[in-house]
């Protein structure tokens, strides 16, 4: 097969232990999944309408590159997030058969632009420049699923400048990973090379050209970066 252009180049993650990669096919991210962090935004958590947002694969920050502070924005805030990679896909999948999908974990910054998230709300307006913007979702390398321990005490957090910012334990969430696969599986056909980000603990708040972040999932992944 011929392109009348380029092809574009395949988003990917390191893994763990490999040098192998993961093709990123997709993102997609819950909002309000921690109670806290709702609140400190202002919202109610409706557990019964879950609510969900994508970013482009491309997104994706990798390998410790440096972070662009995004243009159209003065009011740059991390979300620090537990991201699962799925294996595998399909539609309407149960919460019993959603782990069965899970390739890996990691950690990850959903990255926002809060002024502008802040006047879409205003208007009643998508969130997509807010969140989908170029170089939105650094993402650590992926540990597989057979090697990650995680349970409810799991503790996710992010420092910046060596400063604890946002803590939060995977229990805290409100949907569980295996419902929010189950859910998501009800709106889109997920397929492999699919990730989901899972939603951020309270503490949010604005990042600057030159901060350095530290993200962590406990025993599981680190993500360390820059502004620039």
């Amino acid at each position: 097969m011929s392109y009348a252009i380029t092809p574009p180049t395949i988003p990917s993650l390191p893994i763990i232990g490999s040098e192998q990669r993961f093709p990123v096919r997709r993102i997609f991210c819950i909002g309000r999944n921690y109670a806290e962090h709702a609140r400190e935004m202002g919202a109610t958590v409706d557990k019964d309408t879950p609510l969900f947002f994508c970013k482009p694969a491309d997104a994706v920050v990798t390998d410790g590159a440096d972070v662009p502070y995004p243009q159209a924005t003065s009011d740059l805030h991390h979300e620090v997030e537990m991201v699962v990679a799925l294996g595998s896909g399909g539609r309407d999948v149960s919460v019993e058969q959603a782990a069965g999908l899970i390739w890996g974990y990691g950690v990850g910054l959903d990255l926002t632009r809060r002024d502008l998230q802040a006047v879409a709300k205003a208007k009643s307006h998508p969130w997509d420049v807010a969140k989908a913007f170029d170089h939105s979702a650094p993402v650590s390398a992926l540990r597989p699923a057979s090697q990650a321990k995680l349970d409810a005490g799991t503790a996710l957090t992010l420092s910046i400048n060596g400063e604890l910012r946002q803590q939060g334990r995977l229990g805290d969430m409100v949907h569980g990973v295996a419902e929010v696969i189950a859910i998501l599986s009800t709106l889109f056909e997920l397929k492999a090379g699919d990730l989901i980000f899972t939603g951020t603990p309270a503490g949010v708040s604005a990042l600057h050209r030159g901060d350095r972040f530290h993200a962590e999932l406990a025993g599981v992944a680190t993500l360390d970066g820059r502004v620039a």
